[in-house]
């Protein structure tokens, strides 16, 4: 299992709609993984596994959109994969080992956005 490096991509604006299908198909698109993922498809998601990593269902927590032709980290996008992280729409089955640090890469976008991840906050 893997959680992917941190890119420290640029931030959309913070009303920016999200709508993850939509984002979906806009980074298969950009990446040129159509058929299959890829390096920058993965930089769009904060965990995948490795050792399914040619399959698509492998990537989880897709926090990015493209904009202007960018890969670009979409705060709505943060919010909810933190609120997953916190047990929103089910949680999330990740490997123990993984969780602290998908919730520190988020963290890094929290602290980007001016704000606390929710599992900091009192």
């Amino acid at each position: 299992m893997s959680v992917t490096a941190f890119q420290d991509l640029p931030l959309a604006d913070r009303d920016r709609e999200w709508d993850g299908g939509a984002a979906e198909k806009r980074v298969r698109e950009w990446a040129d993984a159509q058929d299959e993922p890829n390096t920058e498809y993965r930089d769009a998601h904060v965990w995948y596994d490795k050792d399914k990593k040619d399959n698509f269902t492998a990537y989880k927590l897709l926090i990015a959109d493209v904009i202007d032709g960018k890969l670009t980290a979409v705060p709505r996008a943060v919010m909810a994969a933190g609120a997953i992280m916190q047990g929103s729409r089910g949680g999330i089955d990740l490997p123990h080992d993984d969780i602290d640090r998908v919730k520190s890469h988020l963290a890094k976008y929290y602290k980007k956005m001016g704000d606390e991840p929710p599992w900091d906050r009192d």
